[in-house]
């Protein structure tokens, strides 16, 4: 009579669901009470695999374990979970008819990036158009991010500027020189580690050359630096040349130098001493696979303005202003001073130079003259003075 009035088992409440990270130990738990004598089970439903029985382990897979606690507590213990291992699992008890529960194992994964189709280093032409591919994968799906390693912002050909872009592929058109360098592809998905992918992007191109001053006046026993700038990839040829074409090597004389920062380069020359021979034209010249392009620079002789104060003369005459702008002669400050003298000549120790007929002769153009001005405007500067001291 008190075997009829026993109870059957039942379970105390569902079978929990389980996240796990890959590689970590996953454990679901059965509650069941009043179970003796009968037996819990643990089954992997895809499979209709028996993997427990009471105290015992069933399959071969060395990962599965099973414990209980509080005689009513089932523990299924999945070591080193694999990504094989999510599904349903279910608690099954031996009752006629039979009891059972399941409950859900999620295996996360971290992201993971893939070699292909994940673009390799490209190397493009300046114009062209490029995609930059990043496929990852993981559980859940793991979202692309892209940022440039350098810190630069990412320059779309319709103006924006962003620090980073979303979406596996990156897409630039009519892409430029200032697009070259590594960006950096970075999944994540919520489950550490974040991974990130180094792609370098190479944009070819010819070289292209700037120069800020194309006319430098100079006189003799000075010494000068001639500048210029210039762009290249591959990596160009880079020298100095005179305007006949001969290289101009390096000597106590010539020093050049260059000095590279990615693909821009600032080449220097400077010139020691300068005499008669120095003066004229002188090229930078830059060269690559793909093209060539040189820039000129005109060193002209301009009047020693040490002759000026070694004279210690009082220079007669007109006092000479010389008017910033575009206007391209020296006018007259005082008019009426000296009525008999008609001369615009500056007189020096040795020689007279004409000042309206040099500019003229000299410069064709507004920006010339205001080049010109800028290097003569000491010497003037000095005859006023010398003149204010002996007034």
């Amino acid at each position: 009579m008190q075997a009829l009035r026993r109870e059957l088992p039942s379970f105390r409440k569902a079978v929990s669901n389980v996240t796990s990270a890959l590689g970590r130990e996953a454990v679901l738990d059965c509650a069941v009470d009043n179970l003796s004598p009968y037996k819990v089970a643990w089954l992997k439903v895809d499979t209709q695999t028996i993997l427990t029985i009471h105290n015992h382990v069933i399959t071969k897979n060395s990962r599965i374990g099973v414990s209980h606690s509080e005689q009513n507590v089932w523990h299924l213990h999945i070591k080193d979970v694999r990504e094989s291992d999510e599904g349903w699992y279910m608690c099954q008890i031996n009752t006629d008819p039979m009891k059972s529960q399941t409950g859900y194992l999620n295996v996360v994964v971290p992201p993971d990036i893939l070699d292909y189709p994940t673009s390799a280093d490209m190397v493009v032409d300046e114009g062209s158009n490029v995609s930059l591919k990043c496929i990852a994968k993981g559980s859940p799906e793991p979202s692309i991010i892209w940022k440039r390693e350098d810190g630069e912002l990412i320059r779309f050909s319709n103006g924006t500027e962003v620090s980073s872009a979303t979406g596996p592929i990156l897409n630039i058109t009519n892409v430029k020189r200032d697009h070259m360098g590594p960006y950096l592809c970075i999944a994540s998905n919520g489950v550490p580690p974040s991974v990130s992918k180094r792609i370098k992007l190479v944009v070819q191109f010819s070289p292209s050359v700037w120069i800020q001053y194309q006319l430098i006046g100079a006189y003799d026993g000075q010494q000068v630096t001639l500048e210029c700038f210039s762009q290249a990839f591959p990596k160009s040829v880079n020298y100095w040349a005179k305007d006949n074409g001969d290289i101009i090597p390096h000597s106590t004389k010539y020093v050049p130098e260059i000095i590279e920062d990615g693909y821009k380069l600032h080449m220097k020359l400077k010139i020691r001493s300068l005499g008669a021979e120095d003066y004229g034209i002188y090229k930078c010249v830059s060269k690559n696979s793909l093209g060539d392009m040189e820039g000129s620079i005109n060193v002209y002789r301009i009047p020693d303005p040490n002759k000026f104060l070694q004279s210690g003369k009082r220079q007669q005459g007109y006092e000479d202003n010389i008017v910033a702008g575009s206007s391209k002669k020296v006018q007259e400050a005082h008019p009426k001073r000296y009525p008999n003298d008609t001369s615009r000549r500056i007189s020096l120790e040795h020689e007279d130079i004409d000042l309206q007929s040099y500019y003229s002769d000299a410069c064709c153009g507004h920006d010339d003259t205001s080049r010109l001005l800028h290097h003569f405007l000491p010497v003037l500067l000095v005859i006023i003075l010398n003149n204010i001291l002996h007034i």
